[in-house]
């Protein structure tokens, strides 16, 4: 059977086994209720990445980060003054929220009161993904957006800053497991980062201040020349680097040679586990033996997709995304 088949195959009973344990949760969850979802979605998506291929993973990043907080509820999303979670200090830069607003407004223009926008913002990191050569999966839906969205709730965000056990430990206290740490930290192979990210990195890395060593000698000249000391923070630069615009496994490859710009990248070699799933999908004959980054990116997402969903009595389906109902 066709290799890519067979984890499309794979994948689809996954979805489906994840159906079945929450009869909530599952695909094609609008099936009858809005057809036009996931259309609506794609199309909106389509438009904003055409118009700004960076926005693909802009809205990449705003699913992650919305799952991590409260789970997958779209409490980022929410515009409540300054002790709105999307002013945490974890969610610098998450952007992306104009384009879940636009899918929103169609939707309640076709069903109204029917699709939640945290549904909404699953389906449009999958699109997205999907627009710059990544996989196609199947999202289960059936989410309900949550009624609590306060900065102090976002203050244990994954951070570039982090050890490797610190990553390891705030991405198994959401169920994921390393392969899910490494998959998901893969995602950094589409978008951009500002140099405010990197200048402790670059400048004062510790213990011991100056670079850090674990910086490839061939790239770091590369690096300060983008990100000078005293410079502009907001400079912006590929985080995959030379392959930013197109979803592939070229980031871990660049982790590996020591040519990953963000820090917390970077620690993904620092442990035996981490080092080891990499390798399955770089090392040298892991294009022929090993298992497909594709097909084990998407798993990953589907399962980060699930944390902490409100379903039942536990939510609401809002009317704008930006408020509470």
């Amino acid at each position: 059977m066709d290799r890519e088949l067979l984890w499309v195959l794979t994948l689809l009973a996954y979805c489906c086994l994840m159906g079945t344990c929450d009869a909530q949760l599952r695909v094609g969850f609008y099936g009858q209720t809005c057809p036009s979802a996931e259309p609506v979605v794609r199309s909106v998506v389509r438009n904003a990445v055409v118009s700004d291929p960076n926005k693909a993973a802009v809205l990449l990043r705003l699913h992650f980060h919305d799952c991590f907080v409260e789970g997958c509820d779209g409490s980022i999303l929410i515009e409540s003054g300054q002790s709105a979670e999307r002013n945490a200090f974890g969610h610098q830069g998450v952007g992306g929220f104009e384009v879940i607003e636009e899918a929103k407004k169609q939707l309640e223009a076709a069903c109204p009161g029917v699709v939640s926008c945290a549904d909404i913002v699953a389906l449009a990191a999958r699109d997205a993904v999907a627009m710059l050569n990544g996989p196609a999966y199947e999202v289960p839906m059936g989410r309900l957006d949550g009624r609590v969205s306060n900065v102090s709730l976002a203050a244990d965000m994954p951070d570039v800053g982090d050890s490797i056990q610190q990553l390891k430990s705030k991405f198994s206290q959401k169920g994921l497991s390393d392969r899910d740490l490494v998959l998901l930290s893969a995602a950094h192979t589409i978008g951009t980062t500002a140099c405010f990210f990197m200048t402790e990195r670059l400048y004062n890395f510790m213990p011991g201040g100056g670079s850090d060593p674990s910086i490839n000698p061939n790239f770091l000249p590369e690096l300060k020349a983008t990100c000078p000391q005293n410079g502009d923070v907001n400079v912006r630069t590929g985080i995959d680097h030379g392959s930013e615009r197109t979803f592939d496994d070229r980031i871990l490859r660049n982790i590996r040679s020591g040519w990953a710009v963000l820090e917390s990248d970077a620690k993904l070699n620092d442990d035996p586990a981490t080092r080891g799933v990499m390798e399955s999908y770089v090392g040298l004959f892991s294009p022929l033996f090993g298992p497909s980054f594709q097909a084990d990116f998407a798993e990953s997402m589907v399962k980060m997709g699930q944390i902490g969903v409100k379903t039942g009595s536990n939510g609401e389906i809002r009317r704008v995304c930006k408020s509470f109902n």
